[in-house]
């Protein structure tokens, strides 16, 4: 059940959204229920299910004097009923986000760009071969939806060149330039997901791996999402990644995230506690967000997880993926040529940076807890109404904005103490 908008921030009456199967007898049933809670409707609309062409989506718009607790009793009995994603539309508090892993199936097939097509400078504009295998693996990953097990690519003997061409050279850069989390880490990956210059490893191993060390998982996503959409998944814990991988033409170049980038250069990190609650804190912020602190956190989020680098002993190395998967700017990164700045959210949220050449400022974080904890700081001071909280125990987020859902926390936070006084009072007394 949500509480929440589909786009922009909500100016009218209340809508109550949910989904029904085309047959007869569904919307009459739901009506029934709206009746029986006493709910004044005003207009109702419908428009096809963009996940499935068998189910239609209803919009219910509820006199704009009802207050929203009158309505969570009828989105409960829909719920019961087999209704789906029940949602009340047009909160005036925020744009509307996610609260269940599911609700990421809402969104994950609105790409921006890349996936099946290409653009005319790309290495693979004209080969015809190669367009045809992007658009086979990207219509595998159009497919998945929440719970299902990620498609297995079989992938081909000249793909997996490139691959070995890209794993060789990076991986003879990793000892001097990556973090040590990196380090530690990537062998653990070869151990245990099938890393190596000759095999492409598969997303669900690597998201089974992920889950069991930090509860992070992976998504198969067929381009490029809006900064909304993608952050919005990291509140989750869900990386979304893609499947193919770049024109062999050009192995140690790519225009857009492809498998080297997201294998090599985001999972590793993935797999590190520290980083993952940090990724995740950017993601929780973005939740709810406005359009413009969207992209201050998308700075942010460029700054650090794709181009950071970080302090280690009396020097600095790389933990951004988008250096740790390019040979040139790994090396670059760390040569006298750019300029250096400590991590601070709110010059990183302010700051330009250009897209198709390497970066002429980087910014050192400490270390990713003090990192996390500058991210958390700076969220405080977006504009976002609310506070939220991700429920480990449901993988759910919950929107601190009532009494009820305070104690909710608060009990939590109850708990998760007296564990922690008791384990403290049982370490000291030996």
């Amino acid at each position: 059940m949500n509480i929440a908008k589909a786009d922009g921030m909500a100016d009218g009456p209340t809508t109550l959204q949910f989904q029904v199967v085309n047959q007869v007898g569904s919307l009459a049933e739901a009506l029934n229920v709206l009746k029986n809670c006493e709910l004044n409707m005003t207009s109702i609309r419908s428009l096809p299910s963009p996940l499935d062409p068998q189910k239609y989506q209803f919009y219910c718009s509820i006199d704009e004097k009802t207050p929203e607790h009158k309505i969570v009793p009828a989105l409960k009995e829909l719920e019961k009923l087999g209704y789906e994603n029940c949602t009340i539309v047009g909160s005036k508090k925020a744009p509307w986000y996610p609260r269940r892993k599911k609700d990421l199936d809402l969104f994950v097939h609105k790409v921006l760009e890349c996936g099946e097509e290409l653009s005319s400078d790309h290495p693979g504009f004209s080969d015809q071969s190669y367009r045809e295998r992007r658009t086979f693996i990207c219509n595998l990953s159009r497919q998945y939806r929440h719970g299902d097990t990620i498609p297995r690519i079989e992938y081909l003997p000249e793909e997996i060149e490139t691959w070995r061409t890209v794993y060789n050279k990076l991986t003879s850069l990793y000892p001097t330039h990556a973090c040590k989390e990196h380090r530690f880490i990537f062998p653990l990956l070869e151990a245990n997901c099938g890393y190596s210059p000759d095999n492409i490893p598969q997303l669900q191993d690597i998201s089974n791996f992920l889950q069991e060390t930090t509860g992070f998982t992976l998504r198969p996503v067929t381009g490029l999402l809006t900064p909304r959409d993608f952050l919005n998944g990291l509140a989750f814990r869900v990386f979304h990644s893609t499947q193919y991988i770049r024109h062999s033409s050009r192995p140690l170049y790519t225009p857009e995230p492809d498998v080297c980038h997201e294998l090599l250069g985001h999972v590793p990190l993935f797999a590190d506690q520290e980083f993952a609650d940090f990724s995740q804190e950017i993601g929780l912020a973005s939740l709810g967000a406005s359009d413009e602190d969207i992209e201050k956190l998308a700075s942010c989020y460029w700054f650090t997880v794709e181009f950071g680098l970080c302090k280690e002993g009396d020097g600095v190395k790389a933990f951004g993926a988008g250096l740790l998967s390019s040979f040139g700017e790994l090396e670059y990164c760390l040569s006298d040529k750019p300029k250096l700045a400590p991590f601070d959210p709110v010059v990183a949220s302010c700051t330009s940076y250009p897209i198709t050449e390497y970066q002429p400022l980087y910014f050192v974080a400490h270390n990713f807890e003090d990192a996390k904890l500058k991210m958390k700081e700076f969220s405080r001071t977006l504009k976002r109404p609310f506070e939220v909280w991700f429920n480990p125990m449901t993988s759910t987020v919950e929107t601190l904005d009532s009494m009820v859902s305070l104690r909710n926390l608060s009990s939590h936070v109850k708990t998760q103490s007296i564990t922690l006084n008791s384990a403290i009072q049982k370490m000291t007394s030996q």
